[in-house]
Order: structure tokens, then sequence, then C-alpha cells
């Protein structure tokens, strides 16, 4: 029988798991001690052992376990920091399956988007009645389906407003800029983006540019609110849609928020 929740887990960094024991511990805490989540003692152990960022952590619904949201993205781990654990948390007790996760994610997305307002590229709707943000590249076929039809989602109301989301990383297995960074880069730095970008994603050469745009950082935003693939539809709510949406499918999902 399946209780209240759901522990849905991949147990990731196998290896790290023996090297977190190698590493002098900080003082565990009194409250950490007592089954209470220490958020400083939390954070100094996972980000020593394992030397990701830690951006936030706090607790879940589940005795025990806390939410850690990091640079490479969420996870979970036990309060004394002995277990890192790769999955996802359902709540089963109400109609439906709940990821915990989302409601931490979502706030998460809102605030980040505020940092990137002006470095977006926008579509706008003249009778603009809901905004998504979209994390896309332009090697993506879904991407460019999804382009294709920008005239069809701005009648329907909806401004779109892209993100940049190199799909082969900011840099190659040399430690390189990768083409696709270096082709973003390069649309976001044009005196004319949207265009730019419209004729890339209609297969067209990328002029390559230098300035100084936020790809990297927009691409690290991604990882860290749980982007894995593009396009990446973020709501005005911070709720996010993975994958390509047709316009009729999408402005059924808007209104009906």
């Amino acid at each position: 029988m399946l209780k209240k929740l759901l522990l849905v887990l991949t147990v990731a960094f196998a290896a790290c798991s023996a090297i977190v024991f190698a590493f002098d511990e900080p003082t565990k805490s009194q409250a950490t001690a007592t089954g209470t989540l220490d958020e400083a003692y939390l954070k100094e152990k996972l980000s020593k052992n394992l030397g990701i960022g830690i951006n936030k952590v706090e607790a879940t619904p589940l005795a025990g376990i806390a939410l850690v949201m990091t640079d490479e993205g969420s996870f979970y781990a036990s309060y004394d920091g002995s277990f890192f654990i790769q999955g996802k948390i359902y709540d089963l007790s109400g109609p439906q399956a709940v990821d915990l996760s989302d409601a931490s994610l979502a706030k998460l997305r809102v605030e980040g988007m505020k940092r990137f307002a002006n470095d977006m590229i926008v579509y706008p709707a003249e009778n603009e009645k809901h905004v998504i943000t979209v994390f896309t590249d332009i090697t993506c076929g879904y991407c460019r389906q999804m382009h294709k039809q920008m005239d069809q989602y701005n009648d329907l109301g909806i401004t779109v407003r892209y993100l940049a989301y190199p799909r082969s990383g900011v840099t190659d297995r040399n430690g390189n800029l990768s083409q696709g960074y270096k082709d973003l880069n390069s649309i976001w730095c044009h005196e004319d983006p949207a265009k730019a970008l419209t004729k890339a994603k209609n297969g067209g050469n990328v002029a390559q540019r230098i300035c100084d745009k936020p790809i990297k950082e927009e691409f690290d935003f991604g990882r860290q609110v749980g982007v894995n693939g593009t396009p990446a539809i973020i709501l005005a709510d911070g709720n996010m849609i993975p994958g390509y949406q047709p316009p009729e499918r999408l402005i059924q999902v808007l209104e009906n928020m």
C-alpha cells in the first residue's frame, strides 16, 4: 500500500558518497542532532564534500529529508548530509500526486526571470493577455517549430520572451566556448536580436559577434530551476511546461490557470 509520500529515488554521485566521509565534517549542530533542519550546517557540508554551489536548502514534509537547490539542479539530502539523492518526492495525500520541489522552484523561476528582464528577446502580442518565457536554442527542432508559429501565439494574445539555453553547454570537452554558446551570444549581440534569432531558426547563418551578454548566466539559471532541454516554457506563476506546445493547446493551459 502506498504511503502518503512516495519517494522516487535515484541515488546519484555514488562515488561521491564515499568521498563525503573522507572529508573533515563541520561540527554537527544541536539542531541537526535532534532531527531539526540546520540550513547553514547542511549547506556547508554539501558544498564542501560535493564541490557544487548550494543556493538554498529547505525542509520537506518527509521527516529528515531536505530539498537542496544547487547550481546543477535540485536534489534531496538527509539532514545530517550523509545521503545525497537525485530524484523526486511526490505527495500522494491529495487527489493528485504533487512534486514537492515544484512550489519552491516556481518561486525561484519568478525571481530569477526578473534578473534577465532586460536581456530577453521578446516577441510581443499586440493585444497581450499572457506572457511566457521560453528557454530556447537554435539547434532544437521543436524550438524552430514553435518559432515558426510565433504569429499564431501572438494573435492569441501570448507574448513570447526568450532566454538562451545552449543545449551543447557553454564550453566543449576541451574547455573552449561551444559553438552553440557563440551562436546564441552573437544573436543576442545583434543590433536587431529578434530579427537575427528568426533568421537563425529558419536555418540562416549566424554572423559571429562579440559583446557582453549573460548567455552563461541564463544557461546556469535554467539548470538551477530544472531546465534540462528546450523548449522549456515558464509561465507567469513560475510553473514550467517542458517541451513544445502548439498555440491552441498552450492557450487552453493559460486560460485555465
